[in-house]
């Protein structure tokens, strides 16, 4: 078994982050013991230093100062009410992030819909709130933990060629929206619905 992904990981640029976090596995043990885990198919870097993103608007530049934390941090956005799982970069004091946006889960499968019922199983995990959902996260518990803590970690991945990764703008924004920082695994059918036109 490989150990978790450290903090020295996450000390650098999010875009190299989010890119090479594709195939690692999100490992969540739950209080007796059981493991829910699932492979990370689709991330989103955000880089507040380069990133119009992160400066539009009250609300993002608050939210920019809660990633300003040493690297290899749990975070949480809050996107219409919903909470979104991100782990900072980059020096503290620098607020920089990935987003887990998409898991394929490869463990715990059963846990993970008692969490969160759902009809379609493609449907658990394939979004960020989703995710969380389906791990039962709790994000005051989580928050500015560790990211190689013990109950919540991620384990490295063989390394995923160019051909197999997708590269697209970020889903939502407006500003910042040109920037082609989400990745994804192509042809994986856990990745989020609403794919942006732009893919290369």
């Amino acid at each position: 078994m490989p150990a978790p992904l450290c903090a020295a990981f996450f000390d650098r640029d999010p875009v190299e982050v989010a890119r090479e976090l594709l195939g690692a596995t999100l490992v969540r043990t739950l209080p007796g013991g059981e493991v829910l885990a699932g492979r990370v198919v689709e991330t989103e870097a955000y880089d507040c230093p380069r990133d119009p993103a992160c400066t539009a608007g009250r609300f993002h530049r608050v939210r920019t100062l809660a990633m300003a934390v040493p690297p290899g941090r749990w975070l949480f956005w809050t996107a219409h009410g919903h909470p979104l799982l991100q782990v900072s970069c980059r020096e503290e004091g620098v607020p920089a992030s990935v987003l887990l946006r998409a898991l394929e889960p490869v463990e715990g499968r059963g846990h993970m819909l008692t969490h969160r019922p759902v009809t379609r199983e493609r449907d658990l995990t394939n979004g960020p709130a989703k995710l969380v959902y389906a791990l039962g996260l709790n994000p005051e518990r989580v928050t500015e933990q560790p990211v190689d803590g013990p109950a919540l970690h991620l384990l490295p991945g063989p390394p995923i060629p160019d051909e197999g990764v997708g590269v697209t703008p970020r889903v939502g924004l407006l500003a910042g929206k040109h920037l082609p920082w989400r990745f994804l695994l192509r042809g994986n059918p856990w990745v989020s619905p609403g794919v942006p036109s732009m893919e290369r």
